[in-house]
């Protein structure tokens, strides 16, 4: 599975958002000797990276003291457990972002698949394991809504056994994902509630919810309880979440931290610099408040 058009559209895109301090990054090597706080459990998104081979990024990681990853499957495990990087968020079972839980023609094949990859990621010792609404295709929101729940509640006694959590991602239908149904923090919370169960979760994702619905601090004080997990990205553009962007990110962390969230925060901006990996050292000490 695959970020449907990110990474070309992401380097047309960056054009015009480089500014003089990011410049200078591009020619430095990254600096690997500032300790972390970890008041905020850092991760990132591999796919952002994905020009750098799996393993050398894992390295990578762990120069930089980033200890967790997300989007990974279970065919990447063993190499995370030989750099001892955790799987924050996971993935591999699903039909992707656009063929969702909100299909009732596609419960039975999704049910099986995410039987079957629930028990591999309690086994590896992670937790979280993403879904997807599914897009509209004209279909009414209350619809999908009552569809999802009644596909996901179905995988809760499993999810309960073995202590994983489903999460749905936000995503924005506006820019990246046209017609994707869970696309506002109100149908998700909607749908937490509907099914009840600590298990199911939202992941929430900063840049999506910020073009969908902006009040970014204000919806985590309102709703954390039911985001489960939380992603980074610049907008416009999703690149660096520097100056060149319209985010706050301390500010969005502070919030984050006083409600008492203990899971992790993964960067998912796309690099525009040359040093990709000096970017991503730059995002993680903007959050590590």
């Amino acid at each position: 599975m695959k970020r449907r058009n990110f990474i070309g559209t992401s380097a047309a895109a960056s054009v015009g958002f480089l500014t003089t301090s990011a410049a200078i990054a591009n020619n430095r090597k990254t600096d690997t000797t500032a300790k972390l706080k970890y008041n905020i459990n850092h991760s990132v998104c591999y796919w952002c990276y994905g020009t750098i081979p799996f393993e050398d990024f894992l390295k990578n990681l762990v120069e930089l003291d980033i200890r967790s990853i997300d989007l990974v499957g279970p065919d990447e495990f063993p190499l995370l457990k030989k750099y001892n990087i955790h799987a924050s968020m996971c993935w591999g079972a699903g039909m992707g972002i656009e063929k969702g839980w909100n299909d009732l023609s596609l419960h039975e094949e999704l049910i099986a698949d995410y039987e079957r990859v629930i028990p591999l990621v309690a086994e590896a010792g992670y937790t979280n394991l993403i879904c997807f609404s599914g897009n509209r295709n004209g279909m009414d929101d209350l619809v999908g809504l009552r569809n999802c729940a009644k596909g996901l509640r179905q995988l809760m006694p499993l999810a309960e056994k073995h202590g994983v959590v489903l999460q749905m991602e936000l995503l924005n239908s506006k820019v990246n994902h046209k017609d994707y149904m869970c696309d506002t923090s109100e149908w998700g919370v909607s749908l937490c509630e509907t099914i009840g169960s600590e298990n199911f979760k939202l992941l929430y994702d900063i840049y999506h919810m910020q073009i969908m619905e902006g009040d970014i601090i204000r919806n985590i004080q309102d709703y954390h309880q039911y985001y489960g997990h939380y992603h980074t990205g610049g907008n416009p553009g999703r690149h660096e979440i520097d100056e060149t962007q319209e985010i706050f990110y301390p500010a969005v962390m502070k919030a984050i931290l006083k409600t008492g969230y203990t899971g992790h925060v993964a960067q998912e901006f796309v690099p525009s610099w040359d040093d990709k990996l000096a970017a991503l050292k730059q995002g993680v000490t903007i959050c590590d408040i």
